[in-house]
């Protein structure tokens, strides 16, 4: 039986097991945490610090393939498990790239791909100066560990130029030109160990306070549109020499245009719709993936798919209320993360709806969210 190390057992760890299993693939997992969503799929835990490569690689030995769950693992670690001979996908090369949003979007630029206008930045001025040729506002991001909006902050003029800096720690950092874009978009691509690759269907994502909070899919564009990011998607992945599922963030402009915002070297959530959506969920390709076998199909499995984000609405027990009301709803796939703990705005699960009309789709994808609660008002 193959084993599956995973580094990282939350829900992304957990839905990525759910999908595993089946192929006859055994789990095991490194974890800080005592308590996680993946626990329960795990043939063995192995608490430790992830950033550690001697952690690392006492996964790794008791794993045929390692993969991740999350883009902040030191890249260090994996190349301390590489060099000792553990296959881990993606790999330290791929995290060392991705992990620096700075060195990720110059990826990208060397590959012709369309991203705003960017550069590092050590002190205010190099940002005032920025500024001076590319207009106001523009957005100030940390290169690393910035995620659902936090580490970015819009500055607008120069006089708020000083509070960014403080709030984002004032090391590490690069500055973008702002783009005015119309929609926001998002595609889930994969590539295996043989350089074969796949892309799911473009998307469109709603946000709110700069986390997701529902997908569409397919996105409401042209064809035009979808074809572009799906090779931008593709090419993109190629940049990094990425092996596995990688989730892509797009901004579409009025003018038709598309530009890349960032990539994730990992399953997405906005990719989450595949598992009922599609004909192969972009977790199982993702194990596909990891361990050289061949990809499946990205197809939809009907003409419209939406998912909606399950968020905490403040702290409290992780427990949900209103599940039984949501089971009522007939055609919803209910995913609940078993998170013990609630905070405002936090994932706690999603659902999902598939059918012929995207406005019934929608709807009852939108009634059965709205009838589960987690945490206080």
């Amino acid at each position: 039986m193959t084993t599956l190390g995973i580094i990282g057992g939350g829900q992304l760890a957990q839905m990525c097991a759910l999908a595993a299993v089946p192929l006859g693939v055994r789990i095991k997992i490194l974890e800080r945490a005592t308590e996680f969503p993946a626990r329960h799929l795990a043939s063995a835990v192995l608490h430790g610090d992830w950033d550690e490569g001697a952690q690392v690689w006492a996964l790794a030995q008791q794993c045929d393939f390692v993969t991740l769950e999350n883009e902040f693992v030191d890249a260090a670690a994996l190349r301390y498990a590489e060099e000792r001979g553990a296959i881990v996908r993606p790999g330290s090369a791929t995290m060392a790239t991705v992990q620096d949003k700075y060195l990720q979007k110059t990826a990208f630029a060397q590959a012709g791909l369309p991203v705003p206008a960017f550069a590092a930045v050590a002190s205010p001025a190099e940002v005032v100066a920025f500024a001076n040729q590319h207009g106001w506002p523009v957005v100030l991001k940390k290169r690393r560990n910035g995620y659902d909006g936090k580490g970015n902050a819009t500055v607008r003029s120069s006089s708020e130029l000083d509070a960014a800096w403080a709030k984002l720690g004032a090391s590490g950092l690069y500055v973008e030109a702002f783009c005015p874009f119309e929609r926001e978009l998002a595609i889930v691509a994969v590539r295996g160990a043989d350089g074969a690759r796949v892309a799911y269907p473009l998307v469109e994502t709603i946000n709110a306070d700069h986390i997701c909070r529902t997908v569409i899919a397919p996105a409401r564009t042209s064809p035009d549109i979808a074809q572009r990011a799906t090779q931008m998607a593709l090419t993109a992945i190629d940049s990094v020499g990425g092996v596995g599922a990688f989730g892509m963030e797009l901004f579409l402009k009025a003018d038709g245009s598309v530009l890349i915002n960032e990539i994730a070297p990992r399953v997405h959530n906005t990719g989450h719709y595949t598992i009922e959506g599609c004909e192969c969920s972009q977790f199982e390709n993702h194990v596909r993936a990891v361990l050289g076998l061949p990809l499946g199909s990205t197809a939809l499995r009907a003409p419209h798919a939406v998912m909606v984000n399950l968020l905490g609405a403040g702290s409290g027990s992780g427990a949900p209320q209103g599940l039984t009301q949501a089971l009522q709803e007939r055609g919803v796939g209910l995913h609940l993360y078993g998170k013990t703990s609630v905070s405002k705005g936090r994932k706690m699960g999603h659902v999902t709806a598939v059918g012929d009309d995207l406005k019934e789709v929608l709807a009852r994808a939108e009634r059965a969210a709205a009838a589960i609660q987690f945490g206080t008002t």
